[in-house]
């Protein structure tokens, strides 16, 4: 009966992770929005990092509790998740053409992040220096979605329309943004404490459990995105915002963790020697052909999604 209830309560926080992260970017985005924030903003900075919270928090919360690997396995394994799994379904249902001065900032941004996570991690912990380089890369993310949207928005000449207000439906949007705060913030302690139990049940280290069920978990919004814009044939929506998804948690969930967790953040071995060099097959598998054909093809999605399931086999063979 224990043993269910651990599993039980594990996909519990799951569902609570998923649903609160809906409703709060929803009412997020709202409020945003009838407070007089451009939509351009607002989908370049309040979306983007309402879609990461879960991420945050569950990352915030291990570290507090002194669970570091769990911490940075779910950093690490989030964005891992997104290219292999997610972008690698998205590519092989919707192979795309793109404008590659769009796409390139954001590409080389995310590859520097994670260059850069790299170098400061093979001293065995991430840093004061670190977290304030990791923090500056953020800020230039945010500054290019913003001149970036601003462009784009001069090119189209589009107005912002405003959103409807009314009494009902301000109380129903702020009873989501509390309602799904409070559901991420529940679901997060239930993954790390039960992920953390189950994990030690299986005699499978908590850098495992982080870097597979819990960082699929908290990418299960990416997840929803994708095959949402997928129906919809949208495929730039799904790859946008899967690169924007993984520069915020590269940048942006581990300097937090060092805060919570009091001081440098320790990084293992595994993670410098295996999880960053695999993310880092992954984007060039994912990137590199892009940059010269100005395209994602479905092979590269065939190729991102047999690399991420190997990589998941090699951690749970050889833990």
């Amino acid at each position: 009966m224990e043993v269910f209830l651990m599993y039980f309560l594990f996909v519990v926080g799951l569902v609570c992770i998923i649903k609160g992260g809906d409703w709060f970017v929803d009412a997020a985005a709202w409020l945003a929005e009838v407070s007089g924030i451009p939509h351009f903003i607002v989908g370049a900075t309040v979306v983007g990092f309402a879609t990461s919270l879960p991420e945050v928090i569950v990352s915030v919360i291990a570290a507090a509790q002194g669970d570091v690997d769990m911490a940075t396995g779910n950093a690490i394994g989030s964005v891992t998740a997104n290219t292999g799994l997610i972008m690698g379904i998205s590519l092989i249902f919707m192979p795309l053409a793109i404008k590659l001065k769009e796409y390139l900032p954001k590409i080389l941004l995310l590859i520097v992040s994670i260059i850069a996570v790299w170098a400061f991690g093979v001293s065995g912990e991430i840093s004061v220096i670190a977290s304030i380089t990791l923090c500056a890369l953020f800020a230039f993310f945010v500054y290019e979605n913003i001149k970036s949207a601003k462009s784009q928005l001069s090119a189209n000449n589009e107005q912002d329309e405003k959103a409807e207000i009314t009494k009902a439906i301000v109380a129903k949007k702020i009873f989501l943004f509390v309602i799904g705060c409070a559901g991420i913030i529940v679901g997060s302690e239930l993954l790390v404490n039960y992920g953390t139990e189950i994990a030690a049940s299986l005699g499978v280290p908590t850098r495992i459990i982080s870097l597979s069920a819990v960082a699929i978990g908290t990418s299960l919004p990416e997840l929803v995105t994708t095959i949402s814009a997928i129906t919809k044939k949208q495929s730039s929506l799904s790859v946008g915002n899967i690169i924007g998804s993984n520069i915020i948690d590269i940048t942006f969930v581990l300097p937090p963790c060092m805060i919570a967790y009091g001081k440098n953040l320790p990084v293992s071995a595994g993670t410098i020697w295996v999880d960053l060099p695999v993310l880092f097959g992954l984007s060039a598998i994912a990137f590199i052909p892009t940059i010269i054909t100005k395209k994602f093809m479905r092979w590269q999605g065939v190729l991102l999604l047999t690399a991420y399931v190997g990589y998941l086999a090699y951690m749970f063979v050889f833990h």
